[in-house]
């Protein structure tokens, strides 16, 4: 290996390694296979080492299954394709988001991920998802929904905080942060059908 190996920044869970090759990520990958809970963000030649608590799972799931909820009722078609890995040398990155999803129909790529934040890393996540032409990007951290949508101007693609979702324009982002945070995830989404239908 590099001498990446030799001077790592560590966070509570995460280990950031800097001049790490493309080959030498797929090493550590393949090292860390069979090891659950451990997952790898990669960005030119930086790559992450973090783990999954059992706090980010779980709101992992709240969101997904609150968005889910809200697409049925809505009638919104979607495709659910949890945390593939997504990426490929060519483009220098790579990553498993947390949630991701096709709006409308199948493609390639998802149109939406949705991360939960818990520690930082040396990753830059947009950078990285918008060179995988990821549309929409949900960012939840210390009790905050951030909705990053990708947009072009004149030759250069970038993305913009937005207040509302460009792909789900009508789910009320309050009302979501409400019901992300609810004491009781099955009561969460329980309440969440009942105010939707009241709208």
């Amino acid at each position: 290996m590099t001498q990446a190996l030799a001077k790592p920044h560590l966070t509570d869970t995460c280990l950031t390694l800097t001049g790490v090759s493309w080959t030498e990520m797929e090493a550590l990958e393949a090292a860390f296979e069979n090891i659950a809970g451990v997952r790898f963000a990669y960005l030119d030649d930086i790559l992450d080492i973090f783990t999954r608590s059992a706090a980010q799972q779980e709101i992992k799931s709240t969101i997904g299954l609150l968005l889910e909820t809200y697409l049925r009722e809505k009638g919104i078609r979607f495709y659910g394709r949890g945390g593939p890995t997504l990426g490929k040398k060519e483009l220098g990155a790579r990553k498993e988001p947390d949630q991701s999803y096709n709006i409308h129909q199948k493609k390639a790529n998802p149109d939406l991920v949705v991360e939960v934040v818990l520690t930082s890393g040396g990753v830059d996540k947009l950078e990285l998802y918008k060179r995988l032409g990821v549309s929409e990007v949900w960012f939840w951290e210390d009790g905050v929904l951030a909705v990053y949508y990708l947009r072009q101007e004149e030759d250069l693609w970038q993305y913009e905080r937005v207040e509302r979702s460009v792909l789900v324009p009508e789910l009320d982002l309050t009302l979501l942060e409400r019901y992300i945070i609810y004491h009781d995830q099955y009561d969460a989404v329980t309440e969440f059908i009942q105010m939707l239908r009241e709208e």
